[in-house]
């Protein structure tokens, strides 16, 4: 089971989104982040090929909100429009572990 966040926060002024859990911490690049969005709009469904282009992320995007999914995910509203996109607990903890 993968655990569940104790802590969520944009930190828009420093480009980084907080995720605490019990055991670790890890600041998320809010540019790198958008980047590896894994939507429909983001992935192609039956290829996996990325369709987002990570360098066409703006620089200084911003979260303009984050709702929970469930218990196991968020949505994140950015600055771009963009809110298709699910982050699940576990990507988060893949992405922080390094694991693309």
């Amino acid at each position: 089971m993968t655990d569940v966040p104790t802590n969520l926060q944009a930190l828009n002024e420093q480009g980084l989104l907080l995720v605490e859990w019990a055991e670790a911490r890890h600041e998320f690049n809010l540019q790198a982040l958008r980047g590896q969005c894994q939507c429909a709009q983001c992935v192609n469904e039956w290829t996996g090929e990325r369709i987002l282009d990570p360098a066409s992320v703006p620089q200084d995007i911003k979260i303009e909100s984050m709702e929970l999914v469930g218990s196991y995910a968020i949505r994140v509203r950015w600055s771009d429009g963009h809110n298709s996109g699910l982050f699940t607990w576990k990507r988060l903890q893949e992405l922080a572990a390094g694991i693309d």
